[in-house]
């Protein structure tokens, strides 16, 4: 005798649910309806994605792919059992760096995979990533779900997707377009969005020891709410300050924290001084600092510390930049300038770590937050 009882081996006995397969898929379905664009032909379950491009709205068009994921927030998402904030997570980390290099998003594809599908989880993921799009201006042009028994747990699941944008060739921002004089414009963040979790659950939830649905007083909801707010997406933000002010260049401020991805569009020789004073970090990261005795240096390169995005402005623009963002409820205030690194140098302003000799490092903060 074996172990099979049946005569025949499927591939349900393996751990793969090819019905319950189906079933997410006609689940997703109506989310990708409401995430759709002119452009696309066609609709879900083909091979491939189909979009076709307006050849008379271009003049020089440059394709910009981005692929990304969400990291270990997912874990609180299954800890909660609330999954469609992460997919609002999932595109924001895509389309905002499409459109730091001033494009715009087109489409995204997604890929999930699953320990064993469940149809309403996965529509709840579905849910929350066609709202994403919806929210970025993209389409939602398809993607694949991989059950992986076995190598899986049956409660796990982790996700990424990739992004397509487009903009004209001598539209493009970055290093080359940021001059000494310009200012850094802040965009405030909705919390951690999906960096540094890793640190944020190990000291809230095993050295803290915080409950995940335990109230905590300085949120006015639930750890676990908090956690699971969903990461702005400044998309559409950036698109309208490109079309209505001078932008030199955009940083999505995500995992390395503010100075390594502002660094990141500075180009040789120009250091970005910022100014800590500027804004108060949100209750979550002194929490975080605070229950985990975490040093400041670490805080500020894990996590974005409430800004979410930067753009590099003419200073002639900066009232301009603020009234935008403002009027499109984008929290925004100046949070530095762009220097020479000689004259930085020479004033004696050196980025808080072991290297103090601004080599490799183009941005810097300094001062103190104020009650933090």
């Amino acid at each position: 005798m074996t172990e099979i009882d049946s005569p025949y081996t499927t591939y349900a006995m393996a751990g793969v649910d090819v019905a319950a397969g189906e079933q997410a898929i006609a689940a997703l379905r109506p989310h990708a309806e409401r995430a759709r664009r002119p452009e696309v032909l066609g609709t879900l379950g083909g091979f491939a994605g189909l979009f076709k491009l307006e050849s008379d709205r271009w003049r020089e068009p440059v394709l910009v792919s981005s692929t990304d994921g969400i990291g270990t927030k997912v874990a609180v998402a299954q800890a909660m059992d609330v999954h469609h904030t992460v997919g609002i997570d999932l595109v924001a980390m895509v389309v905002d760096d499409l459109v730091v290099c001033g494009a715009e998003p087109l489409f995204l594809q997604d890929y999930l995979v699953v320990g064993k599908v469940v149809p309403a989880q996965i529509s709840q993921l579905a849910q929350g990533i066609a709202d994403g799009c919806v929210q970025a201006g993209c389409a939602l042009l398809g993607g694949e779900i991989a059950e992986h028994p076995g190598i899986m747990p049956e409660d796990v699941y982790d996700l990424s997707a990739t992004g397509v944008g487009m903009v004209e060739a001598d539209a493009i921002l970055g290093p080359e377009r940021v001059r000494p004089g310009d200012v850094v414009v802040a965009m405030g963040s909705s919390g951690l969005h999906s960096n540094g979790y890793s640190l944020a659950r190990r000291v809230l939830l095993e050295v803290a020891r915080m409950p995940l649905d335990g109230h905590v007083e300085e949120f006015g909801r639930t750890l676990g709410e908090q956690l699971l707010e969903p990461s702005r997406i400044y998309a559409k933000d950036c698109l309208a300050l490109v079309a209505e002010t001078e932008v030199r260049a955009f940083a999505h401020i995500t995992g390395g924290g503010l100075v390594a991805n502002l660094s990141r569009v500075m180009p040789r020789g120009l250091v970005a001084v910022l100014e800590r004073g500027s804004w108060t970090p949100a209750a979550e990261f002194a929490l975080i600092a605070r229950r985990g005795r975490v040093q400041r240096a670490e805080m500020e390169r894990t996590f974005n510390m409430g800004v979410g995005m930067v753009a590099v402005v003419d200073p002639a623009e900066v009232d301009r930049t603020l009234a935008v963002l403002t009027a499109r409820h984008v929290p925004a205030w100046v949070l530095g300038e762009i220097h020479k690194s000689r004259d930085v140098a020479l004033k004696g302003i050196a980025p808080d770590s072991d290297d103090t000799t601004l080599h490799g490092v183009r941005a810097v903060l300094r001062g103190d937050h104020p009650r933090f």
